[in-house]
């Protein structure tokens, strides 16, 4: 039986501009399918993506939720779309407040949103709840980008009874991009959720910026990925220390290092 992969990813090509992030959102969903995988694929439906134009429809059946983030109710919207050619089906995680009405990282000024962090707790918990709905087990969870990064942590705490997650491994893709600020004023808080308490974050920085989210993704991973040559020589080295299985960037293109290191993980 093939082996389930779930990509959450920041971004993907066409839906976003063409970036190294995007095409590899891309692409390596699909050259994994080609590899003889079962996958499916997230993002967060991005104020900037033109539903008409990328035919997204709403998926009633998996909206309509409801998550609490810092003692605020927040709507959970599922869409879906087909990726034209490679016809990979796109599930996009949506919400008025934090993705509808505005940008990626930052506002039409270049500013970073002051609620970066809360944005990424929604968006991991608006994945995980919606995997569970589709009633689909993955083997190997791929997560791309810092929006993604809080998915490590959740699926080891939050999730780690749930079936669709009990026996899964988890893989932080790490990017160059970086943010330059602090996440949120309180992330800390705002990341609580069942057993996901603000105390296990006891011994990182009060001052949540990227760094520290690429660690705590780290910590909970069961492998890193180098996914280009601009990845924090920090966090690599953190990896490296906690003696996590780590693919160094193979370069543009070499889609089987990729494919061959979520077989070794499983």
């Amino acid at each position: 039986m093939a082996k389930k992969v779930l990509f959450i990813n920041q971004e993907i090509n066409p839906y976003v501009a063409e970036s190294k992030m995007s095409v590899w959102g891309r692409d390596l969903p699909h050259k994994t399918q080609e590899a003889g995988f079962e996958i499916r694929t997230f993002m967060p439906k991005w104020g900037t993506i033109n539903e008409r134009r990328g035919q997204l429809h709403e998926v009633i059946r998996l909206s309509g939720m409801n998550l609490i983030i810092d003692d605020t109710d927040h709507p959970l919207i599922i869409k879906v779309a087909s990726i034209p050619v490679s016809r990979i089906q796109v599930y996009f995680i949506d919400n008025d407040d934090y993705f509808t009405k505005r940008h990626m990282a930052t506002n039409e000024n270049g500013e970073e949103y002051s609620d970066n962090g809360e944005r990424a707790i929604f968006f991991a918990r608006g994945v995980l709840e919606t995997v569970k709905k589709l009633r689909w087990v993955p083997d190997l969870v791929v997560c791309q980008g810092w929006m993604s990064a809080v998915v490590p942590f959740y699926m080891k705490t939050a999730y780690k009874e749930e079936p669709s997650f009990a026996d899964a491994k988890v893989v932080i893709s790490l990017h160059g991009h970086q943010l330059q600020n602090k996440l949120s004023d309180d992330f800390k808080k705002a990341v609580e959720f069942r057993t996901a308490s603000a105390d296990l974050l006891a011994n990182y920085n009060d001052a949540f910026d990227l760094t520290e989210l690429g660690k705590l993704a780290i910590d909970y991973s069961d492998g890193v990925i180098a996914a280009d040559s601009n990845v924090s020589e920090t966090l690599m080295a953190y990896a490296n220390e906690k003696k996590l299985p780590v693919l160094s960037y193979p370069g543009d293109e070499q889609f089987t290092a990729y494919t061959d290191f979520f077989q070794s993980l499983l």
